[in-house]
């Protein structure tokens, strides 16, 4: 591709994945931020809602004036409460709705316009869990449409080493998303090429059956045919680090499809963000940067 990569796509990054002590919304939020505000690489930079109300203000003013586009992420909170959107007990639901309008509230306050979420775990009785799920997200979606929040479904895998979500599988987000639509037309799913070899779809099928309700990508990698890999599971460490799944090969097939589908290329700058995590002992600013090259190697064979 000779075009710029930037005139295609918002460059994001998953704040919290990059520095894992951020990951509970407390941690260097400042200072990491003020790092990756000072980049221009970065176009869009992913938080999990910030706990200090002096940091967030911190932060949301260094975004200013970088002219950097924040989006929350309520995953972090989901999981680290481990919180459950399709749950069979009510209140235990109820809570999770709850904890994801804060997240919404905390968009608003920050002047953000998208949170993404999660599903919550496999359930025994699939379709009922899926039932409540879309009650859930209707739920959420009405409260979000209030301050024209968009609300996003991020996909995981459903293994037990990973996060054994119930979405899950494309086709299904894809019917949850249906669903959803309905009453709020701008719900619609994150696909991740880190999750999709844990899913055991192609980027073909997955991208190709969701390209209607795409509002994000992330890009990453996985490591899933030795337990005793340190990044073991959905883990996102870096691009072709030994034993993992994605290298530039894998981004290259990843990005044409996105064009083929249109989510990049018809002159709308969507977000493509990098989620990936340090190993032990690697250094952050190390992985962005060999990031940063994987996709810029692959932009070239696009």
């Amino acid at each position: 591709m000779k075009d710029a990569l930037h005139d295609h796509m918002k460059v994001g990054l998953v704040h919290f994945m990059a520095y894992p002590a951020c990951m509970g919304g407390e941690g260097p939020v400042v200072e990491s931020m003020e790092t990756l505000c000072s980049d221009p690489f970065w176009d869009l930079i992913e938080l999990a809602p910030v706990k200090d109300g002096e940091a967030a203000a911190s932060v949301k003013a260094i975004a200013e004036q970088a002219r950097v586009e924040l989006a929350i992420a309520a995953q972090p909170v989901l999981l680290g409460g481990k919180l459950d959107l399709n749950s069979s007990d009510t209140a235990a639901r109820e809570a999770a709705v709850a904890e994801v309008k804060a997240a919404v509230d905390f968009a608003v306050s920050m002047d953000v316009s998208g949170v993404a979420l999660l599903s919550g775990p496999v359930c025994d009785n699939y379709d009922a869990g899926k039932d409540r799920l879309v009650d859930s997200l209707d739920q959420i979606c009405s409260y979000a449409d209030e301050s024209n929040i968009q609300v996003t479904l991020e996909t995981f895998d459903q293994v037990p080493f990973g996060k054994n979500c119930l979405i899950g599988p494309t086709a299904d987000a894809v019917e949850i998303s249906d669903r959803v639509r309905v009453n709020h037309p701008s719900f619609g799913l994150l696909l991740d090429l880190s999750h999709l070899p844990l899913i055991g779809e192609s980027s073909q099928s997955a991208l190709t059956l969701a390209k209607d309700h795409l509002n994000h990508i992330h890009i990453g990698n996985c490591a899933m045919d030795d337990p005793s890999h340190p990044a073991y599971g959905d883990n996102h460490p870096r691009f072709g680090a030994p034993g993992t799944r994605n290298d530039v090969p894998e981004l290259v097939e990843f990005l044409k499809i996105l064009f083929d589908i249109g989510y990049l290329g018809d002159g709308v700058r969507r977000p493509v963000s990098f989620e990936v995590k340090p190993m032990p002992a690697e250094s952050t600013d190390a992985v962005l940067a060999g990031s940063k090259r994987a996709l810029i190697d692959a932009w070239r064979q696009v």
